[in-house]
């Protein structure tokens, strides 16, 4: 495979380059550790190897080599730098979705070092769409969401009147514990609730912490955190 580095390659190059970047700037845009440089580099080494690949296949005619081979190892190697993306803070997960937009820029780079420049503009408009629209698109619809509240009340509070308040929110809870400690008369009530809501649960919370607070149970404690 005979490559004019002066015309073919370069362009193949700077497209890579260019459909990576946009992808990355979009996750800078949002803050995230890889950005714009981190996309374009990825989609850039990508287009090399594609590049190089049939290139050093056919070093020696005697010995001819599979041009696969170099190619198909970026999407084994990309694993690795999408796994360095994911962050687990606490309970939650972040960093998926820039580890997928790694292994799209990675696509993209490939699909420019193989000349599809159609393909590649293709897979950079709807990795844009799905970055920059599908979020919008998502608070139409409810999903579900388990959280874990947990109240310290006094030991002779009628359990009923908290599940009535919380199930008032239009939430369902899965289980019910309770715990006594007659030592300090405190009744500690743990519930595993599945929310219903579009976009983030901190006003539903708020909610429900103010259903159980206008009750006058005086409790001690109310904690309320992810599953």
């Amino acid at each position: 495979m005979n490559i004019n580095f002066s015309s073919d390659l370069i362009i193949r190059l700077a497209i890579a380059a260019l459909l990576g970047g946009i992808l990355g700037l979009e996750r800078e845009i949002h803050g995230r550790p890889a950005g714009l440089r981190t996309h374009l580099l990825v989609s850039l080494g990508a287009a090399a190897f594609m590049i190089m690949s049939p290139l050093v296949a056919g070093m020696n005619p005697n010995f001819p080599g599979d041009p696969g081979r170099i190619a198909a190892q970026i999407v084994t190697g990309i694993g690795f730098l999408g796994a360095g993306a994911i962050v687990k803070e606490g309970v939650s997960i972040r960093g998926l979705t820039t580890a997928a937009c790694l292994w799209v820029a990675a696509a993209i780079g490939m699909a420019c070092g193989a000349a599809l420049y159609a393909e590649a503009i293709l897979i950079s408009i709807m990795a844009i769409f799905a970055l920059v629209l599908l979020p919008y698109g998502e608070v139409i619809f409810k999903t579900h969401s388990y959280r874990v509240l947990e109240i310290a009340l006094p030991l002779e509070v009628d359990v009923s009147s908290i599940l009535n308040a919380v199930k008032s929110r239009n939430v369902r809870v899965i289980r019910c514990d309770l715990d006594r400690d007659y030592i300090s008369s405190t009744l500690t009530t743990t519930l595993l609730i599945r929310l219903y809501h579009r976009g983030v649960t901190d006003k539903q919370a708020h909610k429900i912490i103010q259903e159980i607070e206008a009750l006058n149970l005086s409790p001690k404690q109310i904690t309320w955190r992810h599953r």
